[in-house]
């Protein structure tokens, strides 16, 4: 087998500020940088539209062609099914141009009023039908972290985020 190739990074160069005023500096192009990126997202956003819109109007027509078709061929197969599928013995029919097809979707189950459904279920004695999920409440933890000090498994992180907000943009940049 032959050795892993190394792949290295290429170094990041930054330029760091040597004073305050070069700092502020430096703040204030953020800014004028993060106007620069809105701006330019927004005419993308903006041109973006205008193509959807564009080509929204040549595909309509083509949707609504389609969906009526597709409604009469299927309409003429439900009409025509048992002789299409060999008296069902098959779920398809062939045509020169193509197959129709008839399947099966999976059972679901759909619910409402689930905690009413609950509470029936277990006066009928079909418990089994419920599901019971435990799982750790981190929330709790956090509102008394020094209860589960020490116990294996549980770890409690906090980070720290540099944040710069330029005074003319309104946005923050979070490294």
């Amino acid at each position: 087998m032959p050795p892993k190739q190394r792949v290295k990074s290429q170094a990041v160069t930054i330029s760091v500020p040597q004073s305050r005023e070069e700092t502020d500096a430096a703040i204030a192009r953020i800014g004028t940088l993060q106007l620069q990126r809105t701006r330019i997202h927004a005419d993308k956003d903006e041109r973006l539209a205008a193509i959807d819109r564009e080509f929204k109007v040549l595909i309509e027509p083509l949707d609504e062609e389609i969906r009526t078709r597709a409604a009469g061929v299927q309409a003429w197969c439900e009409a025509n099914r048992d002789r299409l599928t060999r008296d069902r013995k098959v779920k398809y029919g062939d045509f020169p141009a193509g197959q129709v097809k008839w399947r099966m979707r999976p059972p679901k189950v759909s619910l409402r009023a689930v905690e009413m459904l609950i509470t029936i279920l277990l006066e009928r004695g079909l418990g089994r039908f419920i599901r019971t999920k435990q799982e750790v409440n981190k929330e709790a933890i956090l509102a008394e972290p020094e209860a589960v000090a020490g116990v294996p498994g549980i770890k409690i992180e906090q980070g720290e985020d540099f944040v710069i907000e330029p005074f003319e943009t309104k946005l923050e940049e979070v490294i």
